[in-house]
């Protein structure tokens, strides 16, 4: 049995059992008593606890995660260095892997590539823009949430981006996943985390690694001579927008690479909202963004073609802005088109029987037998009509599509059908009739249905609806809303309906948006003003016209933050007289800091960073090897730990090297000889 199952660590975490094990620490599922909530303990294995190396190591990577504070990322709770266990607590992850999320689904389709890839980069930048490179993003290290969010786990080999790196036998463990300058033991950067996220995009996108080999080694020299197949050679429906996106991430080359994962969001923003697009590289690096158009892709047109041609595409659109004046327009558009076709086909009906008749007499005259063949006139009079695989016009604007650029099959512009969807943005096509890829005769008709955007669902006017009605009507809505009930007094209401709501009736709501039920206690009744602001807290009271005095008490309040309300006096529900005192208990806030980190740093700025935290610093100095003199050595606070403000903070700076531990140079022994003396001469 594990020897840390069932003990109390600092006489707070109990460990429950283990959930996950990695190179260097195992993590726990644990009890933090003191706040009562499920946490995640990770401990240094005991055979690395004794090893001073793989102790800094851990410790860095405590005070690297300690700098981070963002929603795709691991929280950390807590770090302690103790004599019985080092260790880090951190948010319990309720999920799985994407590792787990691959293995049992293969691929994922571009939509989920998309929503997953833009989570790791958001997480990326918030790391890159505190110093902090990653170095082992893979899908073992992503966590995907119940609700469809990512977080970024496992710090374990994050350094300060200045760092040097090796080929190490952590790195050697995600050799699928890391960069080239990784891989040749030189320096990185934020662009090898870019590196790695768009190998992890790739395996999404097409259900497989870019380089595979027999040994670590090999897979290695891969990534350092790039060359990996595109992901639309390998799986059907990949967008060539986010294709050009997962390649660059991926190149060899770090100057072709996405220099900041800022430069890789701004991208993905710009094809999500229209996954149409593709992009084009100039050699001066400089990107262009053009619609992946038909008659662009097949005409093969030059970068300025393609661009004017989107320009004329979108000055069409401008005009046309409304569902029914774009409707007009493509009646207008096919009618135009009919009328040339019509006199197309006329021009090649009378060519055609020309030709036909002057066909004939050849026949005649030069065949034997004359129009006794009747077999090859046959042949020749009934050609047999061909077939046509169906393009894709899923993800596409409908404005951008042009019938002429599909000659073998008949687009219905006329007839298309608009529904709403969540998942494609208003004018694009969301659906089509006869499916991509299904073979069919020529001239067949395709139908499309283009999306109308989000069903707009608005709030329903829920005034004087008992409380229970009304929460059964916010629940049919299948919105996810997050509902909270409070307590007001009101004379026109009675007793248990609905007084107001927030929002008001008639107002967009939107999926988990969160609702105030404001809930009747009757009339001249205190309502239930904790978490309020104060200023809210006041108007509330006021609004009951009865001439109430209000005193506030401001105070120091851990559960509340600061200008929330969190007692009254009378309570919520007791009746109040007009002209009554009212306490309002108004919190100053918990009254505790965190401790920010200051190794390493200088006595200037760490006394600054400290003093402008509102802690009280005390200083020692005392000889170190390794810190230079008049820098931080240690602190008597953990990083992000929170203290009351006016704490005593000690820091420890460094007087250099001690010199009492300099020897002085050794000569070897040498017989005694009697002294001598030597005088001068006057």
């Amino acid at each position: 049995m594990d020897n840390y199952i069932g003990r109390l660590l600092d006489n707070r975490y109990e460990i429950i059992e283990v959930i996950g094990t990695g190179g260097m620490a195992v993590v726990y599922r644990a009890l933090d008593h003191r706040l009562n909530r499920a946490v995640a303990v990770k401990i240094l294995k005991d055979e690395f606890s004794r090893n001073e190396e793989f102790r800094r190591r851990f410790h860095a990577e405590s005070q690297a995660v300690a700098m981070l504070s963002h929603p795709n990322i691991v929280s950390v709770y807590d770090v302690s260095h103790s004599e019985s266990a080092d260790y880090i607590v951190m948010e319990l992850i309720e999920g799985i892997s994407l590792r787990q999320y691959l293995e049992k689904k293969g691929g994922l389709n571009w939509r989920e590539t998309l929503h997953f890839s833009m989570q790791i980069a958001k997480a990326l930048e918030h790391a890159h823009s505190r110093g902090i490179v990653h170095r082992d993003i893979k899908p073992h290290n992503i966590m995907i949430l119940k609700d469809g969010s990512i977080k970024v786990a496992d710090f374990g080999i994050a350094r300060v981006g200045s760092a040097k790196n090796t080929l190490t036998r952590e790195a050697l463990g995600s050799v699928h996943y890391i960069s080239p300058e990784q891989a040749k033991g030189a320096r990185v950067d934020n662009r090898s985390d870019l590196y790695s996220l768009g190998v992890v995009m790739y395996e999404m996108l097409t259900g497989r690694t870019p380089y595979d080999g027999e040994t670590p080694v090999s897979v290695a020299i891969q990534h350092i001579n790039g060359g990996a197949r595109r992901p639309s050679e390998l799986a059907a429906g990949v967008p060539l927008g986010l294709e050009y996106i997962t390649m660059r991430a991926m190149n060899s080359n770090l100057e072709k690479r996405y220099t900041s994962a800022t430069e890789i969001l701004r991208d993905m923003e710009e094809f999500r909202k229209n996954p149409s697009l593709t992009f084009m590289s100039s050699i001066d690096g400089a990107t262009a963004v053009v619609p992946r158009t038909p008659a662009a892709v097949r005409n093969g047109m030059t970068r300025s073609e393609a661009e004017r041609y989107a320009a004329a595409r979108a000055a069409k659109s401008a005009d046309c802005q409304t569902s029914e004046e774009r409707r007009a327009e493509r009646v207008r558009r096919e009618a135009e088109k009919a009328a040339e076709k019509k006199k197309k086909t006329m021009i090649i009906a009378i060519l055609s029987g020309a030709a036909i008749i002057v066909l004939a007499i050849l026949l005649a005259v030069l065949l034997p037998g004359g129009s006794g063949n009747s077999g090859e006139d046959e042949t020749l009079a009934s050609e047999e009509v061909g077939e046509v695989r169906v393009d894709n016009f899923v993800g596409m604007p409908l404005d951008s599509i042009d019938p002429d650029d599909y000659p073998d099959l008949k687009i219905d512009l006329r007839n298309v059908k608009e529904e709403f969807s969540d998942d494609f943005e208003e004018g694009y096509i969301m659906d089509q009739s006869p499916r991509a890829g299904d073979m069919v005769k020529k001239g067949r008709k395709v139908t499309l249905t283009v999306s109308k955007g989000k069903e707009e669902i608005k709030m329903p006017d829920l005034v004087d609806m008992p409380e229970s009605a009304a929460m059964s009507a916010l629940q049919d809505l299948n919105l996810g809303l997050k509902i909270t009930m409070k307590d007001e007094s009101s004379k026109d209401i009675r007793q248990g309906s609905i007084v107001r709501t927030e929002p008001k009736a008639e107002e967009k709501l939107e999926k988990g948006q969160e609702i105030i039920l404001y809930v009747s206690l009757g009339e001249n009744k205190m309502p239930s003003l904790k978490g309020d602001t104060e200023a809210n807290a006041r108007a509330r009271l006021n609004a009951l016209n009865i001439g109430v005095h209000i005193e506030v008490l401001y105070d120091t309040n851990d559960e509340y933050d600061k200008d929330r309300v969190y007692r009254t006096a009378p309570e919520a529900g007791e009746q109040i007289e007009p002209g009554e005192q009212i306490f309002l208990y108004v919190s100053k806030g918990s009254g505790k800091v965190k401790v920010p980190s200051v190794l390493n740093q200088s006595r200037d700025y760490a006394e600054k960073l400290l003093r402008d935290s509102k802690l009280e610093v005390i200083i020692n100095e005392a000889y170190d090897d390794e810190v230079p003199q008049g820098y931080v050595i240690s602190q008597s606070e953990v990083p992000g730990t929170e203290v009351k403000e006016g704490s005593q903070i000690v820091i420890d700076i460094s007087k250099g090297q001690d010199p009492s531990k300099t020897e002085p140079p050794t000569t070897p022994p040498t017989e005694e000889t009697e002294p001598t003396t030597t005088t001068e001469e006057p």
